[in-house]
């Protein structure tokens, strides 16, 4: 009787494990656009970005050590890949009411302060995080437009040196854009994204 009351639990929790693992975009999952406000009070989508082959989606935010880390290199693989077509879209999805220091006023200031180059998104009502299944900041979701759907290409980290860029071995992102420039399919498609969770609604 115990056992098959073991093997019960160990079933209903490998249920709940595989719905959790299937929350959010995978590699190869079709992107549904969003509308979020930006810094300059504009809403914007990804089919509102002109001529862009992509999106390098990261969500971040203003108070994390790990996002602030990479706020230089989000910087610069906005003006490397923008032109390319492949713009940053930066999004925040902390509740302000956990984390004070990303309240869409932060998240003005921070950009004014840092001379971001690239939209930054308010995602208010956390809608937007859980459809991708972001889990941290900063994590990135490459994508790939194609006729005008947008497929996830890669998810994770930017670099696997968050500390410093110099000593970063690999170099994720631009790595995968590399691989989609060149006409081929990416090389590592997933990482584990470093970072601090994103704050969640109480």
């Amino acid at each position: 009787m115990m056992k098959k009351l073991i093997g019960c639990i160990i079933a209903l929790c490998s249920i709940a494990c595989s719905s959790i693992a299937q929350e959010g975009y995978k590699i190869g999952s079709e992107v549904k656009d969003f509308e979020l406000k930006n810094i300059d009070g504009q809403m914007v989508s990804l089919a509102s970005i002109p001529k862009a082959k992509g999106y390098i989606v990261v969500f971040t935010c203003n108070h994390c050590p790990y996002s602030r880390a990479y706020e230089d290199r989000i910087i610069q693989l906005h003006l490397n890949y923008s032109l390319q077509g492949y713009p940053v879209v930066a999004i925040n999805s902390n509740d302000p009411k956990v984390s004070p220091e990303d309240s869409y006023k932060k998240m003005q200031e921070r950009a004014k302060q840092k001379g971001f180059p690239f939209v930054y998104l308010y995602d208010e009502t956390q809608a937007v995080a859980k459809q991708f299944g972001a889990a941290r900041t900063p994590q990135v979701y490459l994508l790939r437009n194609t006729e005008g759907k947008n497929s996830v290409e890669y998810i994770g980290a930017i670099d696997n040196n968050w500390e410093n860029y110099q000593l970063a071995e690999q170099k994720y992102v631009e790595q995968a854009l590399k691989n989609i420039q060149e006409g081929n399919p990416v090389s590592l498609t997933e990482t584990k994204a470093v970072g601090c969770t994103i704050k969640w609604k109480k």
